[in-house]
């Protein structure tokens, strides 16, 4: 027998970490959404196009990682509680680094198509790249169990049962806080069919959608600018058209002078809308104002639709930045406009100064949950309570702003009751704002289908394929 000691293995040699470039940047993006609340949608295509300008990327990489950015923080809720599943601790207490990598494991693990093998080893040597060594251990061992199941079946762990807690598990499956998936539903008058339908929506990514500024270029014209086969009209609106899933709308020329710009088509729905409401009385309709203008794209097509009826628009917005983003958006438009830095709640122009007036107020955004996916981790209860001053202030002045017979458009980007009927309502009915009418804004959209009980208009995504625009039409009466 042998006295020799056993032979010990060679250690293998340091293997440095790779960098991906597709997932670097990912990580990138998410950490700036994480740490300065920024959306993605203005963070990733800097990021993208620097990572396009050092030559390492191509169409494919950008398509995932742009996959990657917005999957993961639309499914976010979600992951948190498959997540929350597979740590040991809460998650409060993982480093924000840590789970941004965690999460976008749990993407491409649940929501993509990538291998397991692939995602997990791809993560592992993300963390090991931005963490260190150490912590990729931990994410290696995390991923690992998120891996035991796929989608459907972390569900029916994490999930309660929809009889036992219907909301909650609308929440967990379809990755919506709790408030927001009871707001819908209350919007929605309480179908079920109609509520998983929204929030299915809101997880798609929505098409770009292109606004044809009349007098400038025809919808016709910026259809063969965007390139054969790579857009179509839009459904509703006669100035929308829509690109291609990936289309990039800063390579149409049209784009780059000013002739058409990036528009949800529900936004211009509400401007069309605004402009074939009929007026009453004998004071004309040559004064125009948006009164929230920033960031410019329904005060473009509001001054185009104006020019071409002979009548001059004001923008007036509140931060200086946002009304030079106006000023940019109307540049070249044919028709007399101004832009003005004013606040809509303390206006500098006199009563009774307008034909019609725009109101779109600022909110929570909940509309547009498909575009910023972010925005429904990060808003709570109390922003709809924060925002009720300023909605109704903005309403009341606008009232103002019009003549007897003048119309205002009441419009926010939330489909929420409290930012949307209950504003109406309570400046109708205060006494120390003008005396106005509802107008029945349903005949001005024609052929839209499920448009509500009016008389004012809720937009939606899985019926109209559009953001979930509101519009309230109001007529000053004295």
């Amino acid at each position: 027998m042998s006295n020799r000691p056993p032979r010990r293995r060679p250690a293998r040699p340091y293997r440095r970490p790779r960098k991906d470039p597709v997932r670097f940047l990912a990580f990138e993006a998410l950490r700036a959404v994480d740490e300065r609340d920024a959306y993605a949608n203005l963070v990733l295509p800097p990021l993208l196009r620097k990572a396009r300008a050092a030559g390492n990327f191509d169409d494919r990489d950008a398509a995932l990682a742009t996959e990657l950015v917005y999957g993961t923080l639309r499914r976010q809720g979600t992951y948190d509680a498959v997540l929350a599943a597979c740590v040991d601790r809460p998650l409060r207490e993982v480093d924000p680094p840590v789970l941004d990598v965690l999460s976008l494991g749990a993407h491409q693990l649940l929501g993509t198509r990538i291998p397991t093998h692939a995602a997990v080893s791809a993560s592992v040597e993300l963390a090991r790249v931005v963490l260190g060594d150490g912590r990729a251990k931990f994410v290696n061992a995390v991923l690992r169990k998120v891996a035991a199941h796929d989608l459907p079946g972390w569900l029916e762990r994490v999930a309660p049962p929809y009889d036992e807690d219907p909301e909650e598990h609308l929440a967990v499956v379809h990755a919506h806080p709790r408030w927001v998936v009871s707001a819908l539903w209350d919007a929605l008058g309480g179908d079920r069919g109609e509520i998983e339908a929204l929030l299915a929506a809101d997880n798609e990514r929505p098409r770009v959608t292109l606004a044809a500024r009349p007098g400038r270029i025809t919808p016709a014209e910026l259809l063969e600018r965007a390139g054969a086969g790579r857009a179509t009209t839009g459904d509703w609106s006669p100035y929308a058209v829509r690109l291609a899933e990936g289309g990039e709308p800063g390579a149409i020329d049209a784009v780059a002078d000013g002739s058409a710009g990036v528009q949800d088509e529900g936004s211009q729905l509400v401007a069309l809308a605004l402009a074939n409401a009929p007026l009453a009385g004998d004071g004309g309709d040559s004064r125009w104002l948006d009164a929230c203008a920033g960031p410019g794209g329904k005060a473009a097509l509001l001054a185009a639709l104006a020019a071409g009826r002979g009548a001059a628009l004001l923008a007036a917005e509140r931060q200086p930045h946002r009304a030079g983003l106006v000023a940019r958006a109307l540049a070249g438009n044919p028709g007399p406009y101004q832009v003005v830095v004013a606040d809509g709640t303390r206006p500098a122009w006199p009563a009774g100064s307008f034909d019609r007036v725009l109101v779109d107020v600022p909110c929570t955004g909940l509309g547009a949950l498909r575009r910023r996916p972010e925005a429904r981790w990060r808003r709570a209860p109390r922003d709809v309570e924060g925002f009720a001053p300023l909605q109704r202030g903005l309403l009341r002045e606008a009232l103002r702003a019009v003549r007897p017979g003048g119309v205002v458009g009441y419009a926010t980007c939330s489909p929420h009751l409290a930012e949307t009927r209950a504003v109406v309502h309570d400046v109708l009915k205060n006494p120390g704002a003008p005396a106005a009418e509802w107008l029945d804004a349903r005949p001005l959209l024609p052929g839209m289908p499920g448009l509500g009980e009016g008389p004012d208009i809720q937009l939606w995504p899985h019926r109209h394929g559009t953001d979930a625009m509101y519009l309230a039409l109001l007529r000053r009466t004295a």
